[in-house]
């Protein structure tokens, strides 16, 4: 199965309202088709409803960062998921490493948000990844099995085919350093073979897998060329215009 390509962009706590319409304005006509590459930037919040704006009727899709997985209450400094909606979010990027590691986020709570972005038909980019003891231990694949298996928990088979899995090793997050090819492609064929074993082969073929840690335009192309890596989840590189734009570059 051809499974299309998708680059996204994750600003993290980066950027004013001013900078990230600056860097709209640099980007959004040199986007290639939505036909080749689904291209998507991930804002934190305060900016999505100008983002949203900016990209009007052009190639680029928004992300948000995270969501809550309650619609409305009494939950102080929380992102509601039907707020995102109404503005016209795209994806949701849930369970990256810093949100687990420096907020404590647990499995259960992230397959409480991808119930809810599904709810609210928007794509969660769902993240899983291990820390460097865990990888030099040799347990990556059963920890990564053990993420999906948790964060998956009651999604339909349908659901789980249109969304996004993003494998971002821990160690090569903001590090310098990366997962080469080959085992960015390894990982990224546990996911897979997770997926398959939760939902059979046809859901497994259908879902897109990220590749996530230190992806600049200098190596996304080897990354892209592997079989089970179906696009990159990007944090620094993606924070400059120019960079960004190098990063699609694999698709001409």
């Amino acid at each position: 199965m051809s499974r299309k390509p998708i680059i996204a962009g994750n600003w993290k706590m980066n950027k004013t309202a001013a900078e990230a319409r600056e860097f709209i304005d640099a980007v959004k006509n040199s986007i290639p088709s939505n036909e080749l590459v689904d291209t998507v930037v991930g804002s934190p919040a305060l900016f999505l409803e100008g983002m949203k704006k900016g990209v009007k009727d052009t190639e680029l899709q928004v992300a948000a960062q995270n969501c809550y997985w309650e619609d409305f209450g009494a939950f102080t400094g929380e992102t509601s998921p039907a707020a995102l909606e109404a503005l016209g979010v795209d994806y949701v990027i849930i369970g990256h490493s810093e949100r687990r590691d420096y907020f404590h986020e647990t499995d259960e709570e992230i397959n409480k948000k991808a119930h809810a972005i599904f709810k609210h038909n928007m794509t969660p980019i769902l993240c899983c990844g291990e820390s460097l003891e865990t990888y030099e231990a040799g347990k990556t694949a059963e920890w990564i099995e053990g993420q999906i298996t948790a964060d998956l928990k009651g999604l339909s088979a349908e659901q789980v085919s249109n969304l996004v899995i993003a494998y971002e090793p821990i160690w090569a997050i903001g590090t310098g350093k990366s997962a080469d090819a080959n085992i960015a492609d390894e990982i990224c064929g546990v996911v897979r073979a997770t997926v398959e074993k939760l939902y059979g082969k046809e859901v497994a073929e259908a879902v897109r897998i990220q590749y996530g840690g230190s992806v600049k335009p200098e190596n996304v192309a080897e990354y892209m060329a592997k079989e089970n890596v179906d696009g990159a989840l990007v944090g620094g590189a993606s924070l400059q215009a120019d960079s960004f734009l190098a990063l699609l570059d694999f698709v001409k």
